[in-house]
C-alpha cells in the first residue's frame, strides 16, 4: 500500500478534489430541486431539536479531543461543531437491504460517500480497502457508500478491477443520502468522510481525499475507538 506522499500528489489532489466538488455539488442541486433536500434550514433545525442531538450535543469536547489527533495526511479532519446524531442516514448494506447507521451501533465508523465518477474517491478506495482490513473489528469499520446513480454493475467493476478485498459494499443509487448529509451542511461534494461513534453521533467531518491507509489515519482511528480519546 502506498504511504504517504507516495499515494497521490498534492497539487492534483486539491485539483481533483475542487473538480469533483463542483460536480457532486451540481447532481446535489438537481435532486434538490426535483423534491429532495428543500428546505435546508429547517430540517437541520429539525435535527437539531431531537433527543438524539441533544445527547450528542454534549460530547463537544470529546470530539475536539478526538479530532486533535487528526494530523498529516488526515489534518484536514475537523471536529463537530457541535456533535449531531447521524442514527437516521440510510442506504442499502452489503445483503442490497435497506440499513441505517442505527444499525452500527455500539462499533466506530468511519463513513465515506464515493463515486466512480469522482476522481479523488476512485484514488482513495485501496488506502480506505486497507484500513478496513489492519483496523476493521467489532469495534470499527470503514463503511464505504457508493452513491452513483443506476444498477450496480459499474461500481462492482470498478471495484473488482482494483483488488477491493475487504470493504463491505454498500449503495445508495438515489442521491438521498449525499443531499442529506448536505442538507446537514457536511458536504460540499465527494469524497466526503465522517467519523461517527458508537451512539451515532457524529465526532468529526472533512471534505476531499486523505491517505487513510498512514499512520497518520490509524492512530486517529485508534483515539477514537478508545474510550478516553
Amino acid at each position: 500500500m502506498a504511504d504517504g506522499n507516495k499515494f497521490f500528489p498534492a497539487p492534483r489532489l486539491i485539483l481533483a478534489a475542487l473538480v469533483a466538488g463542483v460536480l457532486a455539488g451540481a447532481v446535489a442541486v438537481y435532486v434538490s430541486e426535483s423534491g429532495s433536500g428543500n428546505n435546508a434550514p429547517a430540517q437541520v433545525a429539525a435535527a437539531g431539536s431531537s433527543k438524539d442531538d441533544v445527547a450528542c450535543k454534549a460530547k463537544g469536547e470529546r470530539a475536539k479531543q478526538v479530532a486533535a489527533k487528526a494530523v498529516g495526511q488526515v489534518a484536514a479532519l475537523q471536529p463537530a461543531d457541535p456533535p449531531q446524531s447521524l442514527k437516521s442516514l440510510a442506504f442499502n448494506g452489503p445483503d442490497g437491504k435497506s440499513m441505517t447507521i442505527a444499525d452500527h451501533a455500539g462499533k466506530t465508523v468511519l463513513l465515506n460517500l464515493w463515486a466512480t465518477w469522482c476522481a479523488p474517491c476512485r484514488a482513495e478506495m485501496p488506502a480506505l480497502d486497507a484500513l478496513q482490513k489492519e483496523k476493521g473489528s467489532d469495534a470499527f469499520e470503514v463503511v464505504a457508500v457508493n452513491v452513483d446513480t443506476g444498477d450496480d454493475a459499474k461500481p462492482k467493476k470498478f471495484l473488482k478491477e482494483i483488488g477491493i478485498e475487504t470493504l463491505g459494499y454498500y449503495r445508495d443509487p438515489t442521491i438521498a443520502l449525499f443531499n442529506e448529509v448536505k442538507t446537514r451542511g457536511l458536504a460540499l461534494g465527494l469524497p466526503v468522510t465522517m467519523l461517527i461513534d458508537g451512539e451515532g453521533c457524529l465526532i468529526a467531518h472533512m471534505n476531499g481525499p486523505a491517505e487513510w491507509s498512514s499512520p497518520d489515519a490509524k492512530r486517529l482511528v485508534e483515539a477514537a475507538v478508545s474510550p478516553s480519546g
